[in-house]
């Protein structure tokens, strides 16, 4: 039986205002010899209603106590709670208590209510804030990247696939002005777990690898557009996929992708 269930769905105040049908009242007596914390929480609930009845009608009497009423049952009767009152006064004074406490907890039930879906809906509009500014900011980001690498001084250089790899592609937009690149690199599978993409400047002759870095944001970013310095004299730019933290040189069996800048660019 769940306790808390029980005195929540508010049987025991129906029980104490004698509410109840002979049958329910026994169910309920039964429990409360069973339940010491049953029997508690009709004892506060008399008491309350005591307290109330004496603010409303200083005239009212209270119920004798639930818990001496139980202990000196020896017949396993059903307790009557809802005794006659000594005049209409003392009845009018307990049942406006009643209606009062009621009343009260309704109201602050209805407000404990409202302040969750006024709190619901302000977490609602931040979330909405948030979306829209990120929406915002990826908006703008967008067209500057297509400002760009839609410059006519923009250099394009497409990467193709390489040996077994032959499947994947990357392209590279070279803003020598700014000593930039924009690596498209949405061709390339996810890097498996401890690998990562790494990208390299080649001068043809002698051949000579510079490593540009290793993407490690590969999996989390969107368009798998990042923006990479390059301030070397590149004639070539290559992909491997290399071992967590990098690699001094680049593994020439994991060579995924690689593209020669046009000479005349």
């Amino acid at each position: 039986m769940d306790i808390n269930t029980y005195i929540a769905s508010g049987i025991l105040e129906l029980y104490v205002a004698g509410q109840l049908s002979e049958t329910e009242n026994q169910e309920i007596y039964n429990l409360l010899k069973q339940h010491p914390e049953l029997l508690q929480e009709v004892i506060e609930i008399e008491s309350a209603v005591v307290k109330l009845t004496a603010a409303v009608s200083p005239n009212a009497k209270g119920f004798n106590s639930i818990e001496e009423r139980i202990n000196a049952d020896e017949q396993n009767e059903v307790i009557k709670l809802k005794p006659r009152p000594s005049n209409w006064i003392a009845y009018t004074g307990w049942a406006a208590s009643i209606l009062l406490g009621t009343g009260l907890f309704w109201t602050l039930n209805q407000n404990t209510e409202l302040e969750q879906h006024i709190e619901s809906a302000n977490l609602e509009n931040r979330y909405l804030e948030t979306q829209i500014e990120d929406a915002r900011t990826d908006l703008a980001a967008t067209k500057n990247l297509l400002n760009v690498i839609r410059d006519r001084d923009i250099i394009e250089v497409p990467l193709g696939g390489q040996g077994d790899f032959a499947s994947s592609y990357a392209k590279v937009y070279w803003n020598k002005a700014d000593n930039t690149i924009y690596l498209d690199a949405a061709g390339l599978p996810n890097a498996p777990v401890g690998k990562v993409w790494q990208v390299w400047s080649l001068t043809l002759d002698p051949l000579t690898p510079t490593s540009l870095g290793t993407i490690d944001n590969f999996e989390i970013d969107d368009n798998k557009i990042f923006t990479i310095a390059n301030a070397n004299e590149s004639q070539a730019f290559g992909i491997t996929l290399e071992q967590e933290g990098g690699s001094p040189t680049p593994t020439m069996d994991q060579l995924y992708t690689l593209g020669v800048v046009n000479p005349s660019s």
